[in-house]
């Protein structure tokens, strides 16, 4: 039976002065019952290395509008996609729809779909908690990770307060201001790009996806993704060979330099982090920076 969901019009992409991307759909996805999902494709469809970008709440693919150029003129291949319910994908009405499964097998499909190889994970925030889960079960297709603030999730060490309190605060805030929030999380954000994140969302009605994302963050046990949490910790810590690049925004209060150190301890061969003192959550409004040194530490 196909899910009810809602599309934002296009024109409410139109005159981004900072995305400058064409928009790319796939509504095939197996299991996905002909939902159109979004995604970025830049760059030679041949090139050595995929940079595969993974936004989180209540962000999309525009997060990475300062990390794609500098990919894209290494000769790399970006692609980043709008989980659904974010950005230009399709949004489902009914927030249970929305399960950690859900989010996470359509990337796996859409990687399936694209077969891409040789994937440079880019990932924070949902896109690490759901992206660090993907090697482990898809074995040959990535080769190093760029991971900004975001975590493994077991559901073994007790949430934080400031995640608790976000949490309910998303719960209780069902038409939430995403533009407001985003001026708030970084320092300097132009009104513009802070209307670019609104974008997506015309009315409440299109926000169940940011409704649901906090609700469904593993921090039990027996919560859905929580076993993938606890296989994602073994790869990485004892199968995972290839680079690793970390950046840390200092200034995050629920994923910050705390949560990022016990991090690197479970990263087979992490190096030394990036550390930016003026970046909060949303690491990637540095982005320039952090692509950069990536590309550097990469070689």
């Amino acid at each position: 039976m196909p899910i009810a969901c809602l599309r934002t019009p296009d024109e409410r992409f139109e005159n981004l002065a900072a995305w400058p991307y064409e928009p790319h759909y796939r509504d095939d996805l197996p299991g996905y019952d002909g939902l159109r999902l979004h995604y970025v494709d830049e760059g030679p469809r041949d090139a050595e290395h995929v940079f595969l970008c993974l936004h989180g709440e209540p962000s999309w693919a525009y997060l990475y509008r300062k990390m794609i150029p500098v990919f894209v003129e290494a000769g790399h291949r970006v692609v980043a996609p709008d989980f659904f319910g974010f950005g230009r994908s399709d949004k489902p009405v009914d927030d249970d729809v929305y399960t950690f499964a859900f989010h996470r097998k359509v990337i796996m499909r859409l990687i399936e779909g694209l077969d891409l190889q040789r994937v440079t994970l880019v990932c924070q925030d949902w896109g690490g908690l759901v992206g660090l889960t993907l090697p482990m079960d898809m074995p040959g297709r990535f080769a190093r990770l760029l991971v900004m603030n975001t975590a493994i999730a077991t559901g073994e060490m007790p949430p934080s307060r400031g995640f608790i309190e976000w949490r309910d605060y998303v719960a209780n805030s069902p038409d939430f201001d995403v533009a407001g929030l985003m001026s708030r999380a970084v320092d300097g954000l132009a009104e513009a790009d802070a209307a670019a994140y609104d974008a997506p969302f015309p009315d409440a009605r299109y926000k169940a996806g940011v409704r649901t994302f906090p609700a469904i963050v593993p921090i039990t046990p027996e919560m859905e993704g929580a076993d993938l949490g606890k296989r994602a910790g073994a790869f990485w810590s004892t199968d995972w060979e290839g680079p690793i690049f970390m950046a840390v925004g200092e200034k995050d209060p629920v994923l910050g330099p705390k949560v990022m150190k016990m991090m690197r301890m479970v990263l087979r061969g992490c190096p030394e982090p990036l550390m930016l003192p003026n970046a909060g959550h949303f690491v990637q409004e540095e982005g320039e920076v952090v692509a950069r040194a990536a590309l550097e530490a990469f070689g």
